[in-house]
């Protein structure tokens, strides 16, 4: 595919970037050994190592695009566990590259519509807009008017794109070893493999527009939130109706107080109804995703990415959320280990777990909170600076890959709530969505 310049599209070269990870590692615990035998202090010697194969690992992923690209913009999950100086070049190295990828050729488009759509696709659409609309991890966005009128969003998956990230991910399978050195407790193998299995689903939009049917049968003429309307899927080619509204970036950057604080508990409120509701968990929650429409409901996008929780949401989440608000320090790590928080071999003090969480308790401590920069600074400055007590207990936490979505729109929630600097009554979307936590 020659639409998508600077992309190591070779198969031993992209094989050789990625197969210098685990064998960086080697070398790099090798020469850990050597300073050991030396006389340096173990402590010294694993930071060294962990901040070294961050290094590398960061720089070998923000050089690939494609398969290994869209891995390492999931790994931001692991991000508690790094040093921010490592990680800020990392992300900006892939805000750089997602910027500059060039759109596909007209006829490109027209070759992927003919193959899934049939020869005769335009005859299924009164106007087509050959100019891409926006740009997705692995496709792009037209708009264009339905047969029967209607106003409809077209994403058409990159030609290769599949057989590129699957390419990648075989060999980023092997990264196991090099993402335990960064974060010691973590079962890094079963977390690779977990979201090897997410990252191929994203490949078929006919798993994305089932996800997609879920959700807008589910909040159908609801009046608070916006699903586009599925019209076609297969399995390069998406279409939806087309969603009008102010991106949430805008209304972060521009918004009023009341129209953020709006934006914030709508945000929160559909994020943890999804499973309840549908049985579906929405689970990229950038704020690209996420529009305000003219009459003041969240509009939202890009199903490419859920949870199935057909149960709703684990109780364990609620109840285990409840024993820490409850101060019971002994309980709760109990309950981490049970559901694979923290590893059997990993030994923690109950005070200094609660100690780590209880800054992230805060907002379901009362009734309304304030998210903002400086808070979310403040937790992650606590939990990513060496320096700092945090820093080692978070390198002795375990993500068990059941939980690996769940993770992502729980961190990345967060996240987008500091950026809308948004208060809001959040404890009683908890009490009213979260299994468990209900007194």
């Amino acid at each position: 595919m020659g639409d998508v310049s600077d992309v190591p599209r070779n198969a031993v070269n992209r094989a050789f970037k990625l197969a210098s990870l685990p064998l960086g590692l080697a070398g790099r615990a090798t020469l850990g050994l050597g300073k050991r035998l030396s006389g340096a202090s173990a402590e010294s010697v694993s930071t060294d190592v962990q901040q070294r194969t961050a290094e590398h690992v960061f720089r070998v992923l923000g050089e690939l695009k494609g398969g290994a690209m869209k891995f390492g913009q999931t790994l931001s999950v692991l991000e508690a566990g790094i040093p921010e100086e490592l990680a800020a070049p990392y992300r900006a190295t892939l805000t750089k590259l997602q910027e500059s990828a060039p759109p596909m050729k007209a006829e490109t488009v027209h070759g992927v519509l003919a193959a899934d759509l049939g020869p005769d696709w335009r005859d299924r659409f009164r106007s087509f807009d050959d100019a891409p609309a926006a740009s997705a991890s692995i496709g792009q966005v037209h708009r264009a008017v339905w047969h029967d009128g209607r106003t409809v969003a077209v994403k058409i998956q990159y030609p290769g794109a599949g057989d590129a990230l699957r390419s990648d991910l075989r060999q980023v399978a092997r990264l196991g070893r090099s993402i335990g050195a960064l974060v010691p407790g973590m079962d890094a193998k079963a977390l690779v493999e977990e979201l090897h299995d997410r990252m191929v689903e994203e490949l078929d939009y006919r798993m994305e527009a089932d996800a997609q049917d879920g959700f807008a049968l589910a909040y159908a003429d609801d009046p608070e939130f916006a699903v586009p309307r599925l019209v076609e899927g297969a399995e390069h080619v998406l279409v939806s109706e087309w969603l009008d509204g102010l991106p949430l970036s805008k209304v972060i950057a521009e918004g009023t107080k009341d129209e953020r604080d709006h934006a914030g508990l709508l945000y929160v409120r559909f994020l943890f109804s999804g499973p309840a509701r549908a049985g579906l968990l929405h689970a990229d929650p950038h704020p690209g995703n996420y529009r305000i429409t003219a009459d003041g409901r969240l509009g939202v996008l890009d199903y490419g990415a859920v949870a199935r929780l057909p149960e709703g949401l684990p109780p364990s989440i609620g109840q285990l959320l409840r024993r820490a608000l409850a101060g019971q320090a002994d309980e709760m790590l109990d309950g981490l280990r049970e559901e694979g928080f923290v590893k059997a071999h990993i030994h923690l003090d109950p005070e200094d777990l609660y100690d780590y969480l209880a800054p992230f308790l805060q907002p379901a401590r009362v009734e309304r909170f304030h998210f903002n920069r400086p808070w979310m600074r403040e937790q992650f400055a606590r939990i990513n600076d060496p320096r700092r007590p945090g820093y080692s207990i978070g390198l002795k936490l375990n993500l068990p890959p059941s939980y690996l979505l769940i993770h992502r729109v729980w961190i990345g929630g967060l996240g987008v709530l500091s950026q809308l600097d948004c208060e809001a009554p959040f404890r009683a979307e908890l009490e009213r969505w979260l299994p468990g936590f209900a007194a």
